[in-house]
């Protein structure tokens, strides 16, 4: 029979939440692509790696399942299986740290943000129907393939954007503007995957094997979101962008200062000429003398 699939369990809390924290991952990977602009060498790898970890992980994964919570089916148990849900964030955290990288050092180029905002897209998407494909459930579940193409090319184009967004802000408050727009983006490509998706339950439920939700997906979103306040409290110790091109034009002015003074002093007080040294006379003429 065919049963009314509920996306809003607890109302409007589960996609509040999942927006909040689809932000605070986006932001974080934001502040943290910014820092990689101002490093060199291994030290910008990690601060990319670091991103990926908190748009990937925090900003869509842990996004996605939160707004999961709110999902129930009338009739019968949903249980996830726990290889394929971890393997959802390894894709999720894969596909955006491999557009980071290549965007960061595409040099801007319009090429390489297309490419990688097509391979994070199509990734970010396949991380969201392998998370719904994780869960086991009494049920036949079907797919509107028109709404799957739209979430698809929000996906592609939410990553495009996303991408853009890591090499044009710098400053705190279009981080945050960013964030909220990211966010947005996320939610949307969400929901609009969810809308796709016709569950038809079985006559006689049966068992479903599985791990419930509460005992694996809360301790793993729970580790995640620890990872990300981890990496938040290193890029608030952390100099942003543009202290260090602050502190980078002072002591250049401070460089400039102590070489002006070093010349006036010079022309002040020249330095002492010493004497030409006089020939000396041969032993003999000496001695004739």
């Amino acid at each position: 029979m065919t049963t009314a699939v509920n996306h809003f369990t607890y109302g409007l809390l589960t996609p509040l939440l999942a927006y909040v924290m689809s932000c605070i991952g986006s932001m974080l990977g934001l502040r943290l692509t910014a820092q990689a602009h101002a490093s060199r060498g291994g030290a910008r790898v990690r601060w990319l790696l670091g991103a990926a970890i908190s748009i990937g992980g925090t900003g869509i994964w842990v996004m996605h399942f939160i707004a999961m919570m709110g999902f129930q089916v009338q009739g019968t148990q949903i249980k996830y299986d726990v290889w394929l849900t971890a393997a959802s964030a390894l894709v999720a955290i894969v596909v955006v740290g491999t557009g980071l990288l290549l965007v960061s050092y595409g040099g801007g180029r319009v090429l390489a943000l297309l490419g990688g905002g097509l391979l994070t897209g199509l990734g970010v998407a396949s991380m969201h129907y392998l998370g719904m494909y994780a869960m086991n459930m009494s049920a036949h579940v079907s797919y509107d393939r028109v709404t799957v193409a739209a979430s698809v090319v929000i996906a592609v184009v939410a990553a495009t954007v996303a991408l853009w967004f890591t090499l044009r802000v710098k400053k705190t408050i279009w981080i945050t503007l960013a964030a909220l727009v990211m966010g947005v983006a996320v939610s949307g490509m969400h929901y609009t995957g969810m809308y796709a998706m016709h569950v038809t339950v079985d006559a006689e439920p049966g068992m479903v094997s599985g791990a419930d939700a509460l005992d694996f997906l809360v301790p793993l979103m729970t580790v995640i979101s620890l990872i990300t306040l981890t990496m938040l409290l290193m890029v608030i110790l952390s100099p942003s962008e543009e202290e260090l091109h602050e502190d980078a034009e002072l002591v250049a002015k401070l460089e400039l200062r102590r070489r002006t003074a070093q010349q006036q002093q010079q022309l002040t007080y020249p330095a002492p000429v010493a004497p030409m040294p006089q020939p000396r006379q041969p032993m003999q003429a000496r001695r004739r003398r």
